[in-house]
């Protein structure tokens, strides 16, 4: 019985290889309805499996602002609240990804064709 390796090393470890970077893998994943994108703590981008490949890029810059914006402190999150800046709201209180969130904002004027 052979052992047959994968094609490549973003199919071992399931990552959009084509969108990656180091440090910042691309993952699939079933996201909330509307949601194309999101970017998690530890450096992944989870992109929604229905976003056509022409707009994957994009959603993965967006994603990308919001990765920076943790590095950098001024972003933060809980499953019940966002953090901007030291200012803390509840995420039932937000619209998620709406252009009028400060961390939205610069995401979307460094990215003006993201669509969330």
């Amino acid at each position: 019985m052979a052992f047959k390796l994968p094609k490549s090393i973003g199919t071992l470890f399931g990552f959009e290889e084509h969108l990656s970077e180091w440090g910042r893998p691309v993952k699939e994943r079933d996201l909330d309805p509307g949601i194309a994108a999101e970017a998690d703590r530890e450096g992944i981008t989870y992109i929604d499996p229905s976003v056509p490949e022409k707009d994957r890029s994009t959603s993965v810059e967006h994603e990308d602002v919001h990765h920076d914006q943790m590095r950098r402190g001024d972003l933060d999150y809980t499953h019940d609240t966002v953090t901007w800046k030291g200012k803390t709201v509840a995420r039932q209180s937000i619209t998620e990804g709406g252009h009028n969130l400060p961390w939205e904002k610069e995401a979307y004027a460094k990215v003006p064709k993201s669509k969330k």
